[in-house]
């Protein structure tokens, strides 16, 4: 299965007054992705604010972005947590939705499991799954990284079908990369790495600026897959400045002010995030301008 090169880990839009989520606010935002560059998307990840969103929200979310997106787009939900028997009930009842294509597992987070641990979290859960499942690897916010070699063992599974590598270690990625098969799908989870995930044969991006320049990410990698790797390296350079100052403050709370910004609402963060203040804002609607 093949969900593109760019998929965008989608915020999640709440209501200005309720502060819940708003379906009219979800509708605009996906067709707004899918329209700029997004061939799938990511609900209820980590830039979905998804440690301070309820089971009754995820799932109503979720449904939201389903009658969105109506075909057009892949759908990955995110279901995984630090229990591995709450994460396979959770992923078995998303199961049951139609219009889910995969699930985004995220590291088992605070527990910090052994690698002998982490393995069998995955296997039982790609085991129980009924939809393929992506392996999500971001050590700076589960306290444990995934090696390369357990995520080589992993990839064997028919049903752990890729990686999102947010480690930020260019090394790593390119073993697991070298060391899997063909259709064992490794995307950047950084932006700023994309590029250089790319041209050691990775897939594409888990994008987080894609939110705001879907369409040059699209460009940047197209023509990075035509052999225009010139192009490629100079949008990737134009980009670089916004890509950092989206993360220059908790994520998705730039992504947040800059969608509202562009008349793309999608409300504040949650607590325990907050909103930029102005001067923070300023400079990221400066970079944005000058891109």
């Amino acid at each position: 299965m093949d969900f593109g090169h760019v998929i965008t880990a989608m915020v999640t839009p709440f209501h200005p007054e309720k502060n819940c989520v708003c379906k009219k606010r979800v509708h605009r935002l996906v067709n707004h992705l899918i329209e700029n560059g997004s061939d799938a998307l990511v609900v209820a990840g980590t830039t979905g604010e998804s440690p301070t969103l309820s089971h009754d929200e995820k799932m109503k979310l979720f449904r939201l972005v389903v009658e969105a997106n109506q075909g057009r787009a892949k759908i990955i939900a995110g279901t995984g947590s630090n229990s591995t028997a709450d994460t396979i009930s959770f992923t078995k009842e998303v199961g049951e939705m139609a219009g889910i294509d995969a699930v985004l597992v995220v590291t088992p987070y605070y527990n910090k499991p052994s690698q002998t641990g982490i393995q069998a979290h995955f296997e039982a859960v790609a085991e129980a799954s009924p939809l393929p499942v992506i392996i999500y690897n971001i050590p700076g916010r589960t306290g444990v990284n995934i090696t390369p070699e357990t995520i080589v063992t992993l990839a064997q599974n028919e049903n752990i079908i890729g990686v999102k590598e947010s480690s930020g270690n260019l090394e790593n990625i390119t073993k697991i990369i070298h060391q899997t098969a063909d259709d064992f799908l490794v995307y950047s989870g950084d932006d700023s790495l994309t590029l250089p995930i790319l041209a050691v044969g990775g897939h594409g991006v888990i994008s987080v600026t894609s939110h705001v320049a879907g369409n040059e990410m699209q460009e940047m990698i197209q023509s990075f897959c035509r052999g225009d790797v010139e192009k490629a390296a100079r949008i990737h350079q134009e980009l670089l400045p916004l890509m950092q100052e989206l993360f220059a403050a908790p994520n998705p709370a730039p992504t947040k002010y800059l969608l509202n910004q562009l008349g793309i609402d999608v409300g504040s963060v949650r607590l325990p995030l907050v909103d930029l203040n102005e001067e923070q804002g300023q400079k990221l609607e400066a970079i944005y301008k000058n891109r």
